[in-house]
């Protein structure tokens, strides 16, 4: 099988760097292919901007979605663009791995959508949802956050993470991808910054990426999340009663 991991952390020995590690090493040494974009090591720009297409269809006034379905149809799809967008076509199974920042992610991630994703290149009034260009492949968000485990939820103070991750994961859906079930790791502290012992913590986070490597064991058989699709709209879009 084939694997491709985005990792969205701006320092390479991070606990995400850590998981990112794991999940490589584990993936290539069950005998799959594993490919990975560092988007800050990559230097990936994820402001979509009209210096990104060189020959523009309108000259005058940048319209993002139209200079995306231009430029696919013309194939002059930026190149950063076009190698993000073939790493996914030929991955059975895709991995956003990053840190909860502001109770989402990194700016850089949300950028990565904007550009990776063209109107009219992976995405059509039609080819979405259950629909999508990317049908048949899963994708999971691996997740850390700084607080611990006890201060997320509904209604807790560090937030709902199944609210906070739901753009994520309902553009996954968007896309075509079966989004599976989030890997929380809370309780990742940046250096110097510790609720708790020291060493009680790297045990802890030991544990958790043995963890990680006991769930990518089984992700190809797990079941994915349930999203509406389709057969469950009316011709407005509304639910079917």
């Amino acid at each position: 099988m084939n694997v491709h991991i985005t990792l969205a952390h701006p320092e390479p020995t991070s606990f995400n760097g850590s998981l990112t590690y794991r999940a490589e090493t584990y993936f290539k040494r069950a005998g799959n292919n594993v490919t990975k974009t560092d988007l800050y090591a990559s230097d990936f720009d994820p402001v979509e901007r009209g210096a990104h297409y060189k020959d523009r269809s309108n000259k005058d006034v940048f319209i993002p979605l139209g200079e995306q379905r231009a430029a696919w149809k013309n194939g002059t799809t930026p190149e950063d663009v076009r190698s993000e967008i073939d790493n996914l076509r030929n991955a059975d199974l895709v991995i956003l791995q990053f840190p909860l920042w502001w109770h989402g992610p990194p700016a850089i991630l949300k950028g990565w959508f904007d550009r990776t994703f063209p109107s009219g290149g992976v995405y059509t009034s039609r080819m979405r949802y259950d629909e999508g260009y990317f049908k048949g492949k899963r994708a999971m968000l691996s997740v850390t956050t700084g607080a611990p485990e006890e201060a997320f939820g509904p209604g807790a103070r560090g937030g709902d993470p199944a609210t906070m991750l739901w753009p994520l994961h309902y553009s996954l859906h968007y896309l075509g991808f079966e989004v599976l079930h989030p890997f929380l790791a809370h309780g990742v502290q940046g250096h110097g910054y510790s609720y708790e012992d020291h060493g009680k913590a790297e045990c802890r986070l030991a544990q958790k990426l043995d963890s990680w490597e006991d769930r990518l064991a089984g992700v190809w058989n797990e079941a994915a999340q349930s999203f509406p699709g389709w057969p469950d709209w009316d011709h407005r879009g509304q639910p079917l009663s």
